[in-house]
């Protein structure tokens, strides 16, 4: 397996591009990575995008017991294992499948997700974080990973507009919050070769107009190889 994941990003051929997103919720990454991926469609390109946890059968099972809030008493560690086990299926049944015929597949959230919550969130060390990201993942990493960045305040307001109840995760307090937020800003700081932090409250239009200018630099330029 490490060969496979040593090949595919080594790689020059642009169609095999890995994508993630992250950010809180109520950042607008979701509606980012869909719209990458209507834009990458119409450009031609084989494109699958997936969501974490989820994804497989066995991870959408995970997903339910995580965001159910009836497990309000599940403690830290065993949400990073859960989190984990839902990421391992997702990457060995789907993800390495995808990228060995050239997809371009586009994951609303990954690691970066259990570094910034169960890591900074939960303070969970963030060495035990780093070994079990690399385990569940088979060494992947992901070729770009947008962070789409929003205050607090600006999440809180959103949330309260959607009219929705909050889910496990999304019942945690502001400090947690704060913690999550300045983890995603950290790991940030120390990959920007990779994580491009994309301010959230910009105009859906003038974000997705900022990522696509690199995606579309990064094929070009690959392509010129």
């Amino acid at each position: 397996m490490g060969n496979l994941v040593n090949f595919l990003y080594t790689s020059t051929d642009a169609e095999c591009m890995f994508i993630t997103f992250e950010g809180i919720d109520y950042s607008g990454k979701s509606t980012q990575a869909n719209l990458l991926v209507e834009r990458l469609k119409r450009s031609g390109r084989d494109v699958l995008l997936l969501r974490e946890p989820g994804g497989t059968p066995v991870s959408e099972k995970i997903r339910s017991i995580l965001l159910d809030r009836q497990h309000l008493d599940l403690n830290p560690r065993a949400e990073l294992l859960l989190f984990s086990a839902a990421r391992s299926q997702l990457v060995r049944e789907v993800i390495l499948p995808a990228l060995k015929r050239r997809t371009v597949v586009v994951c609303d959230r990954f690691f970066d997700s259990t570094t910034a919550y169960q890591g900074y969130g939960r303070g969970i060390d963030l060495g035990d974080i780093r070994v079990m990201n690399t385990m569940a993942t088979f060494g992947t990493v992901p070729e770009r990973t947008f962070f789409v960045d929003v205050g607090l305040d600006e999440v809180a307001r959103r949330r309260k507009a959607s009219g929705l109840s909050a889910d496990r995760m999304e019942s945690e307090g502001r400090e947690f919050f704060e913690r999550v937020r300045n983890g995603y800003l950290a790991i940030a700081a120390e990959e920007p070769a990779r994580i491009a932090v994309i301010d959230g409250s910009q105009q859906v239009e003038a974000i997705h107009a900022a990522i696509w200018s690199y995606i579309e630099r990064n094929i070009s330029q690959e392509r010129s190889v």
